[in-house]
């Protein structure tokens, strides 16, 4: 099971990676890149705190508070992706959106660097 827990990091770390490169490159805008990462995090994300708190063999104590602040970044960081993104197919992009999410996937990323 802990290569299967593994697995789920990597796509974690991959969505992030999208995430945060997308917004590098593509500012103003929101780019598809940022929109899939955004929902990889989201999805991984909540797999793998749900194996964390329920496969005992990984030896994992999660932070329920930790958990709960990265998940409202992490669904704040997607809304603004997938409304940016929406708003650019338009044709109106919206910066602060980019911005927006792009910040927040970072400050995600000191959450789960630094807080112990």
């Amino acid at each position: 099971m802990d290569f299967v827990y593994n697995l789920v990091v990597v796509a974690h770390l991959l969505g992030m990676a999208a995430v945060v490169g997308g917004y590098a490159a593509s500012q103003p805008r929101v780019s598809e890149l940022m929109v899939w990462g955004a929902r990889l995090q989201l999805l991984t994300g909540l797999a793998l705190a749900g194996m964390a708190s329920a496969i005992d063999s990984l030896d994992k104590e999660p932070d329920n508070a930790k958990l709960a602040v990265k998940l409202v970044i992490a669904v704040a960081v997607a809304g603004f992706a997938e409304v940016g993104r929406a708003d650019a197919k338009r044709g109106k992009a919206v910066p602060w959106m980019t911005h927006a999410a792009g910040a927040l996937a970072v400050v995600n990323v000191f959450v789960a660097a630094l807080w112990q």
